[in-house]
């Protein structure tokens, strides 16, 4: 099987060095060139014809985002996974970047005392992304499809949950900017990203959305037509006490390898909402969500899933859908009409079950 060949960016000899070591041990990958900033890249792609490219943002000349919009504008299908420091002016470029058309992004390792360490996180953070894009990716399936009976009791709808890893930022913005500012019910995010991205995610969709969108603070009270994402490196749950329902956070440990987890807060919002609600899973590598929706299902709850054409990478709703679990699959752009149907905002009747 041929290799997956991969285009170093970045301004650092020190950083195109150690990256093109670590990738170059792993025998899936092949480094077929390195570029010091956007220009020399972009005059690169051409002659190397890479399968993933790797692009820091911060470069002299001509930067990440300079060069992310060209090679868009050549290049749209190519896949590109931005490569920034874990600072809050990283966080806010590489936010930019994924609306730009980056395929994902991967934080530097920074002050991991020791040189193993810093390696071991590069190996466990950017060739998993790397490989994922490649054209060899093929998401695992669940051949045993759990089964379950059509209702036609169904409650009414109290909360949604959503649970989205790659390609998320983009997902969640055409999704939240349908909802109008009088949505009947509360939505609950978990976004996988560091601390520090989710909070200037929350701001973002903020500013596109008619609704708000904040980070969850533990203690609050569940109110119709807000928005809560889970706060980076905490999982999110809900709790029912005498004066309604509060988020929580704690920091057990992560599951499927992510903290926030989307089965951590699909469990809790399964056991206090039962059949009143809705889980929704988008686009993101993994399988993170899947026991969890599978709580939501046999509390008699509802699925909706991310159809692959329109996921970044289908990962996470083909473990949904393969189960069986999905309700519904739908393409991005429809979900959220989805969800009012069937919280039936305006009297429009449910679709199909």
């Amino acid at each position: 099987m041929p290799k997956i060949r991969v285009l170093i960016v970045d301004d650092s000899v020190v950083v195109r060095s150690r990256i093109s070591k670590i990738l170059s041990s792993d025998p899936e990958l092949e480094v077929v060139g390195v570029a010091a900033n956007g220009r020399i890249a972009l005059a690169k792609i051409s002659h190397v014809n890479p399968d993933v490219i790797i692009l820091d943002i911060e470069m002299p000349e001509m930067d990440g985002l300079q060069t992310l919009s060209a090679i868009r504008q050549k290049y749209p299908r190519l896949p590109v996974i931005m490569y920034s420091t874990f600072t809050h002016r990283g966080a806010i470029a590489t936010l930019e970047a994924l609306s730009l058309g980056a395929s994902d992004y991967a934080t530097k390792p920074s002050n991991l005392g020791s040189v193993e360490a810093t390696n071991q996180h590069i190996r466990d953070d950017l060739i998993p992304k790397i490989k994922v894009f490649s054209t060899f990716f093929t998401p695992s399936v669940i051949t045993h499809p759990v089964i379950f009976p059509v209702r036609s009791d169904i409650q009414q709808v109290e909360v949604v949950a959503i649970g989205v890893s790659t390609g998320g930022p983009n997902a969640l913005a055409v999704v939240l900017k349908q909802f109008p500012a009088d949505l009947s019910v509360p939505i609950l995010i978990v976004q996988h990203m560091p601390p520090m991205f989710t909070k200037l995610l929350a701001k973002q969709l903020a500013s596109k959305c008619k609704i708000p969108v904040d980070e969850a603070v533990p203690g609050q009270i569940l109110k119709p037509g807000h928005v809560w994402i889970a706060p980076g490196d905490f999982h999110l749950i809900v709790q029912r006490d005498k004066t309604g329902v509060r988020l929580a956070t704690h920091q057990a440990s992560p599951e499927n390898s992510c903290r926030p987890s989307v089965d951590v807060l699909l469990r809790s919002v399964a056991q206090v909402y039962g059949a009143g609600a809705i889980a929704v899973i988008l686009t993101g590598m993994g399988q993170d969500g899947l026991h969890g929706c599978q709580c939501i299902r046999e509390a008699g709850g509802q699925v909706l899933a991310q159809d692959k054409a329109t996921s970044v990478v289908w990962g996470m709703p083909s473990f949904v859908v393969n189960a069986g679990l999905a309700n519904k699959i739908l393409p991005i752009n429809e979900i959220a009409n989805e969800i009012m149907h069937r919280i039936g905002f305006n009297q429009v009747p449910p679709s199909d079950l």
